[in-house]
């Protein structure tokens, strides 16, 4: 009972501090990094630059540094095979290794029609513990074996204590403020200036609207659901989610999902708010990101709309003076300059009036045929037919078609 009165009253004092519970995956601080079998990341970081050696034949040794590079050395000199930068592929082995790391863009000295016109590269297999033949024991590391597939091609064994995996991760998954960005989170990491609060990165109480967008792996693409979020402090900013990714759609590379953020400042305050958003991934660790949002002064609901209409208005405005302006200067250019008078000389009346006689039909002196037979041979059934003649005898003139 004393326990589990003390962990009552942590979590009751945690609620009332707002202690935020959400915790994010945030990107290594380095390239060294790589992912295991299960997706779990492993970093690398603090063996950057650690330098192994190993006794190729009597004066020529090779030396890995860690996520730097791969060195022959001898008394003539060393042969560069490969450099380690983030385009390199530092990815999880097989089962005789753990993880793979290639180095490429080494010494092209005979070597210039390498693969990919590199030059001298490397590959290291990274082995999570010791040699199989017993070697480095109480050591922190060291080189296994040494195999040159030729003068511009070698293979090292590497062994040494790995770091604990970390929590897994959705790979493929990316957030960020354009369709293919990446701002907020990467590879399923969120990124820096995103994993915590950070004012440097404070949205301002003027932008009342973000748009984020989603993309993932199409394949696992059905394993991302609805997110949600949570506001410090929980009163004074007011947030609403919209958009096809609030409604579970699935994000892919093709068609991304968007989230709108629509949020509005009810309390002024001198530290921003932080808004957490928490997108849950079935089978993996969730992806969570804080933005922030300045308040330095209120924003009433509407305010845009008002905004919007006041812009309107004042469009209208400049169009109405701008009409009135040109209709005035034209009409008095054409009474004093062309001397027109009366309705005529209003600006963009010889236009109407030919549009007028066009719609109207007036002035075309096409007819028809029949119109045309009738304008000389029938002048006399516009008169009235004598009085003597019953009015069942007089009967229209038939139109007989065909051969005469």
């Amino acid at each position: 009972m004393c326990y589990l009165t003390m962990l009552t009253a942590i979590l009751t004092a945690a609620f009332h501090l707002q202690i935020p519970l959400i915790t994010s995956i945030p990107a290594p601080s380095s390239n060294c990094y790589a992912f295991d079998n299960s997706s779990r990341i492993v970093d690398f970081s603090s063996w950057i630059g650690y330098l192994f050696e190993y006794d190729v034949q009597q004066g020529t040794d090779l030396v890995v540094r860690f996520c730097k590079d791969v060195e022959s050395r001898s008394q003539t000199g060393y042969v560069d095979f490969g450099r380690f930068d983030k385009f390199n592929y530092f990815v999880a082995g097989s089962s005789q290794s753990d993880f793979v790391q290639e180095f490429y863009n080494g010494d092209l000295m005979g070597c210039e029609q390498s693969f990919d016109k590199m030059g001298r590269t490397a590959q290291v297999n990274v082995i999570c513990g010791s040699c199989s033949n017993g070697q480095c024991k109480g050591r922190p590391g060291c080189i296994c074996n040494v195999n040159y597939e030729s003068s511009c091609r070698v293979s090292v064994e590497l062994a040494l204590h790995c770091e604990k995996p970390g929590p897994q991760v959705f790979q493929g998954f990316t957030v960020g403020f354009h369709p293919r960005s990446w701002e907020i989170v990467y590879n399923g990491m969120t990124q820096f200036g995103f994993e915590k609060p950070n004012r440097d990165f404070s949205f301002h109480a003027k932008q009342s609207q973000v748009v984020l967008f989603f993309t993932a792996v199409a394949s696992h693409s059905s394993l991302v659901r609805k997110p949600s979020l949570k506001v410090l402090p929980e009163k004074g900013l007011d947030v609403r989610l919209s958009g096809s990714a609030n409604r579970g759609k699935p994000p892919t590379t093709l068609s991304p999902t968007m989230l709108i953020v629509d949020w509005r400042c009810e309390v002024a305050r001198d530290t921003p708010y932080e808004v957490n958003i928490t997108i849950p991934i079935e089978g993996y660790e969730s992806i969570d990101f804080v933005l922030t949002k300045l308040c330095d002064n209120t924003q009433e609901e509407g305010e845009d709309a008002r905004k919007g209409w006041a812009i309107f208005g004042v469009l209208s405005c400049i169009f109405f003076v701008a009409s009135t302006l040109f209709c005035c200067g034209g009409f008095i250019y054409k009474t004093k300059v062309e001397r027109q008078r009366g309705i005529d000389a209003l600006p963009g009346m010889t236009i109407l009036s030919a549009c007028l006689e066009t719609i109207s039909g007036v002035g075309q002196t096409y007819m028809r045929p029949e119109e045309q037979n009738s304008a000389f041979g029938g002048e006399t059934t516009w008169e009235r037919p004598p009085a003597s003649s019953s009015q069942a005898a007089w009967r229209p003139a038939e139109r007989n078609y065909g051969s005469i």
